[in-house]
């Protein structure tokens, strides 16, 4: 099916884009996103549309002309606590916050599947979700959950993420395993502060830590399966307060990451063991905090090998077989319980996700809006 030109703007989806992009917002404070979205969306007809506010995220239902299914479009809608380094001229106004994962791309091309079906009735009900929190502290699963969602849950979901080291024009995808299973960690270490002179009166964290650290980095190694791909990384540290003075506390922070629900499970059980033996090494008291939990992302067949055929038939768009990453996505708990599945589109950025110099190229914008578009109308899908 060929979308006719006239009916994609793509200079006003581009400059939704950089509009977006000026304003990004940690999870559950996106209230400019929100409002900005909230105007644009009350903006097109209303007709077939249908909005309802969760926190700080969008519901917006398309009445379909003969539905016989509900089909969900995500897009995630938060930003990230970095600085921003691209130079752009549409850089963050936000200081410290960035949209360094491309949720900007994600709202603006939704958007523009929205505008196409507020004035061309879908066949079917269409419900998009703009959810907040995606980087955390993970919105997908109370959105899930929310009567709001019940009400209009759909039969089938679809996302899209962008992936910078693939060419603008390039789409990828599995069916199965796509995303790993995720979890934040945090470890609080409570000793006691002294004077660096007196180190024998005092119980120093920063030591602690340091041995923490080292120990945490040999559970994969040593205790996961090597053919069963896990990671553990510890990002941050901090501790102490001066040069001079033997730190009371210090906090690790990072991440795992697990192809399987049993390893998640065993790396967890492995960092408490650790932690129990640092609190008797050193006398001390931790700490652990798990954060944000995100299941896999896994791809129904189905839906997925139709898609990959409709994508392979495309005249302006190219399929790659996608490999499984160690990427952290919650659009996991929609899959959990609604077959659907997730792509990624390519951008053809120089740097990658969660960079401060991430760039991506904005013509994806306009591939993946006429894209959806056309798979979403086309005959018999799924019969």
């Amino acid at each position: 099916m060929s979308l006719p030109n006239r009916q994609i703007d793509t200079a006003k989806f581009v400059e939704i884009r950089r509009e977006l992009h000026e304003i990004p917002e940690i999870g559950f404070e996106e209230t400019k996103t929100q409002a900005y979205l909230l105007k644009y969306i009350q903006s097109l007809p209303q007709q077939y549309l249908s909005i309802q506010k969760w926190h700080t995220g969008i519901l917006v239902r398309i009445e379909g002309s003969s539905p016989e299914k509900t089909v969900g479009y995500r897009t995630d809608i938060d930003g990230l606590p970095m600085t921003e380094e691209t130079g752009l001229p549409f850089s963050s106004v936000h200081e410290g916050m960035m949209h360094a994962c491309g949720h900007d791309l994600h709202m603006s091309i939704a958007l523009g599947i929205l505008t196409y079906f507020s004035e061309n009735q879908p066949k079917d009900h269409l419900l998009f979700v703009f959810q907040p929190a995606e980087e955390g502290p993970g919105g997908a699963k109370p959105l899930l959950a929310s009567e709001e969602f019940r009400r209009w849950k759909p039969d089938e979901m679809i996302a899209l993420h962008i992936a910078p080291e693939l060419p603008t024009g390039t789409i990828g995808t599995k069916t199965g395993l796509l995303f790993a299973n995720t979890s934040e960690l945090f470890i609080d270490l409570k000793g006691k502060a002294g004077h660096a002179a007196y180190p024998h009166l005092a119980n120093d964290m920063v030591v602690a830590a340091s041995h923490l650290v080292t120990q945490l980095h040999t559970v994969v190694s040593r205790n996961i399966n090597p053919l069963d791909s896990s990671v553990l990384t510890i990002g941050k540290i901090d501790g102490g307060t001066k040069q001079n003075i033997i730190a009371e506390h210090a906090r690790v922070e990072g991440t795992i990451r697990t192809l399987s629900l049993d390893s998640m499970k065993k790396m967890k059980e492995r960092v408490e063991d650790i932690c129990r033996g640092i609190e008797s090494s050193f006398d001390c008291e931790t700490n652990i905090d798990y954060g944000a939990n995100y299941c896999q992302v896994y791809n129904e067949e189905n839906l997925t090998n139709e898609f990959i055929e409709f994508v392979k038939n495309s005249s302006y768009v190219r399929f790659s077989e996608s490999e499984k990453a160690m990427t952290g996505e919650d659009f996991g708990y929609f899959l959990e319980e609604i077959p659907g599945f997730m792509f990624w589109l390519g951008v053809s950025s120089e740097h990658g996700l969660h960079s401060s110099k991430l760039n991506a190229d904005e013509e994806a914008i306009s591939l993946a809006i006429r894209l959806i578009i056309e798979y979403l109308q086309t005959p018999n899908r799924n019969n």
